[in-house]
């Protein structure tokens, strides 16, 4: 059922038009779900993760029993998408927070320049709005293309590989850290492992046990 629900909401979320100057067309999930962040009231000392379907299909309070761990993840997004929501966000003020973000733009054929200005739209906002939250930017997960499922999303390895190292320089720039991924879950053949996805793009359980198990030093 997990996986399923991944699946619907990300391919739901495909009707989603990025324009690459200064609008972005919402779908019906993406507007259900920001309106529910949006109502929730601010905490405090919150850890937020901010990203896509892989941040929001995992109960992160559950993995790291921790309920200051704030899912803010939303199926099918995109830089611009979070771009759009940062004044939920930034009304936080959180201590941490941790991105994820960048896939979907690379399935949209987004280009990499576009991606990385929307990235450092994200950061600057944080930075100006919310000098005190501690920024860690993650590396955008490979993929697997033995898999039918996402066609759109896969052969796009060399794009990722490129995203990420330019990702690296722009936190590096920003005094942000870097978190990098992608290593950790490739196999023997330089993709995404099949221990860790069912369908090339998503996570199973053991992979989130491994994210978790990268992110739990930051966290704590």
């Amino acid at each position: 059922m997990f996986k399923v629900l991944c699946f619907f909401f990300s391919t739901l979320f495909m009707g989603l038009y990025a324009q690459e100057n200064t609008q972005v067309f919402h779908n019906y999930f993406y507007d259900q779900r920001r309106s529910f962040f949006e109502t929730m009231p601010a905490g405090k000392n919150e850890i937020i993760l901010l990203g896509d379907s892989l941040t929001n299909c995992a109960n992160w309070d559950e993995i790291f029993s921790n309920q200051n761990v704030k899912n803010r993840g939303i199926s099918g997004d995109i830089t611009l998408g979070v771009l759009d929501r940062m004044d939920e966000i930034i009304r936080r003020k959180p201590k941490k927070i941790f991105i994820l973000i960048g896939i979907n733009d690379i399935a949209q054929k987004i280009s990499s320049e576009i991606i990385l200005k929307n990235y450092q739209g994200i950061v600057s906002r944080l930075k100006n709005d919310s000098p005190r939250t501690k920024i860690y930017i993650q590396s955008i997960l490979p993929t697997n293309d033995e898999f039918d499922t996402f066609k759109n999303h896969q052969g796009k390895m060399s794009i990722i590989k490129e995203v990420n190292i330019e990702l690296e320089k722009l936190a590096k720039e920003n005094n942000t850290g870097f978190i990098n991924l992608f290593p950790h879950f490739l196999d023997e053949n330089g993709k995404l492992s099949k221990s860790y996805t069912n369908d090339g793009l998503h996570l199973l359980g053991p992979g989130y046990l491994l994210w978790a198990s990268i992110l739990k030093k930051y966290i704590d």
